[in-house]
């Protein structure tokens, strides 16, 4: 099934979301990624931005700064999660955000928390940042600077995907189930 989201999101509409259903975002996310996480949550500085209802997207984007200071987008691709697993459960309980979209999958404590706290992992095509930088309308905010890129963004998309709910809030992780399929094809192999 497809699902359009508009931001924020809530609880309700994130557990409506099964397992390798499909969904387009609009609205508004946030661009975050390893240095930003570990000032939050290492350093103890609250994000300067509420995150409420937010849908948080792995990337560290190329841009160029313009005369008037805002940024102008040149590629904003996604990067792999599971170097980042260990901020998504406090992202959901201190912060509120509800969705996490990036590759490669998180972790079965974040598979724990999306399940009990309602949040998904929305997956993107690996090599997909020429399309993901087009569904980035703008680049409304960024916090952070002397970070750059690892930035706190906020972006506003339209219809930005499709995306794959690879982790649902129902505990099911695609991951974990091709992991199982492999697993049963490998000890169902013959080697005579």
């Amino acid at each position: 099934m497809h699902h359009e989201l508009r931001t924020p999101l809530n609880e309700e509409v994130v557990r409506s979301l099964r397992l390798e259903d499909t969904v387009s975002i609009t609205g508004e996310i946030f661009g975050i990624r390893d240095a930003t996480q570990i000032r939050i949550f290492d350093h103890g500085v609250a994000p300067p931005v509420d995150m409420t209802g937010g849908i948080c997207l792995h990337t560290a984007p190329g841009v160029r700064k313009l005369p008037d200071g805002r940024y102008e987008k040149l590629s904003i691709g996604t990067t792999t999660s599971t170097r980042m697993n260990r901020f998504v459960t406090p992202l959901m309980q201190q912060y509120g955000v509800r969705a996490v979209v990036g590759k490669g999958g998180l972790l079965d404590d974040s598979v724990e928390s999306m399940r009990r706290i309602g949040g998904v992992y929305l997956a993107i095509v690996g090599g997909a940042a020429a399309l993901e930088t087009m569904q980035i309308e703008e680049i409304l905010d960024v916090w952070w600077e002397d970070l750059m890129p690892e930035c706190l963004w906020r972006f506003r998309v339209k219809d930005f995907g499709p995306l794959i709910v690879a982790i649902d809030a129902h505990g099911n992780s695609l991951y974990e189930r091709v992991k199982k399929q492999a697993a049963e094809r490998v000890r169902g192999l013959r080697f005579d």
